[in-house]
């Protein structure tokens, strides 16, 4: 009995030991099972997330994507051909299909990124701070501040041509949308959107504050706007255009909505740009002085600077067509587009139009016309209505594209192109 008592504790002692290991084993298995749900779950989460982000945008709106990153690499290309056949000059690597975009003004934003504003500088705090502060950002996460300026120009370049295409849509069917994005695109100087300036996330930014909007979100059109302001000058014309669309909005409901007053926003940008003034140069309003400084231009009635533009006919062949020709054109293209707009266009692209022609104008000289009329993105919108005419369609196409090219192959070689 004592034997057969101690065989069987042995046996149960036995018995127990097998029972842990079965437990040990389960809980492990459910743990494994466990880990194996959470990374489905986060793969599913990823997945969703992913899905949803590519939800936001419509087919239309993938459309207008590809053809920003369409022209974007067509560009790239382009650039690099021309330079290489114009100057007779190899180019070494991909970064030097970079270095071919990275002239005038990108330079400057360029050493901005990189070591920030300084009173000893040339230019002191005469850019606005938006743009260069994008860039280091990127460039810190890149490693290279080119590359980072060139990321910033493709987001916002991308976002642009998206929310110009949403934008003209509330008012107009599709295909005057996509017509609109796509004479946008291709403008003589549409090459700035992709390079490493100010255009592109200038544009993204006033065309997001104008979709707010237009959609009735104040308070995201009131923040836009003065990150707009943040980056350009013309954002001043921000604060007076959401004003017309406030009062348009009012006229039309007869109702008064507290969530206008958003607009006041817009002026802080400009705030954040009279602060960098001051600590770099003492004086929040140097910036006044420095453009006759660097420039010698001053304020004045829009004839006296269309009058300038008229005598560069006398300069040399060269500059008397590019600082000449193409300035006086690109004028009278913008104003007779801002007469028309007051007539076919809701009023806040008139207000726009008007406020950035008298802006641009209203100086002793003109200078930059082509690429600043980039920005009168109405302009577009009547390009889009004249296009739904065959003939229009191709005179408007190939005058574009004829001085895209032109212009964006100066622009490579280091000559002046705006």
């Amino acid at each position: 009995m004592g034997i057969r008592r101690r065989r069987a504790s042995l046996f149960g002692s036995h018995s127990g030991c097998g029972t842990i290991s079965k437990d040990r084993a389960a809980v492990e298995a459910e743990r494994f099972l466990s880990h194996m749900s959470e990374a489905e779950s986060a793969r599913s989460t990823v997945r969703g997330r992913l899905v949803c982000a590519i939800g936001l945008l419509t087919k239309d709106d993938w459309l207008v994507v590809g053809w920003v990153l369409a022209v974007k690499l067509l560009l790239f290309v382009f650039g690099a051909k021309s330079y290489q056949i114009l100057e007779d000059k190899s180019l070494q690597g991909a970064h030097a299909w970079f270095e071919v975009w990275n002239r005038w003004d990108s330079l400057h934003f360029q050493r901005l990124a990189q070591f920030g504003y300084s009173a000893t500088d040339t230019m002191k705090a005469w850019f606005y701070p938006l743009f260069p502060w994008s860039v280091r950002l990127f460039g810190h996460l890149t490693g290279d501040y080119l590359v980072g300026a060139f990321i910033v120009s493709a987001i916002a370049s991308i976002a642009a041509a998206v929310l110009l295409r949403r934008l003209v849509n509330l008012d107009y069917p599709a295909s005057v949308a996509q017509g609109a994005t796509w004479f946008f695109l291709i403008f003589p100087t549409a090459y700035f959107l992709h390079i490493g300036y100010t255009e592109s996330l200038f544009l993204a930014l006033s065309l997001g504050s104008l979709m707010a909007a237009r959609t009735e979100r104040w308070w995201l059109a009131g923040v836009l706007g003065g990150l707009a302001w943040m980056t350009r000058a013309p954002g001043v014309i921000l604060f007076p255009t959401l004003a017309v669309e406030a009062m348009h909005q009012y006229w039309a409901a007869r109702r008064w909505k507290w969530q206008w007053l958003w607009i006041a926003l817009v002026p802080i940008g400009f705030g954040v740009y009279l602060m960098v003034n001051w600590q770099v140069t003492g004086d929040p309003f140097a910036f006044l002085r420095m453009r006759h400084k660097l420039f010698a231009m001053s304020t004045s009635w829009p004839w006296v600077g269309i009058r300038e533009a008229v005598g560069n006919f006398d300069r040399t062949a060269n500059e008397a067509e590019m600082v000449g020709a193409q300035e006086l054109y690109f004028v009278v293209l913008s104003l007779i587009c801002t007469i028309v707009s007051w007539i076919k266009l809701r009023p806040l692209y008139a207000m726009w139009m008007t406020g950035n022609w008298l802006l641009f104008t209203s100086v002793t000289f003109i200078a930059s016309m082509p690429r600043y009329t980039l920005t009168l993105f109405p302009i577009f919108i009547l390009f889009a209505l004249v296009a739904r005419n065959r003939f229009w369609n191709v005179v408007i196409t190939v005058w574009s594209l004829l001085y895209f090219a032109l212009f964006a192959s100066l622009f490579v070689r280091g000559w002046w192109a705006f």
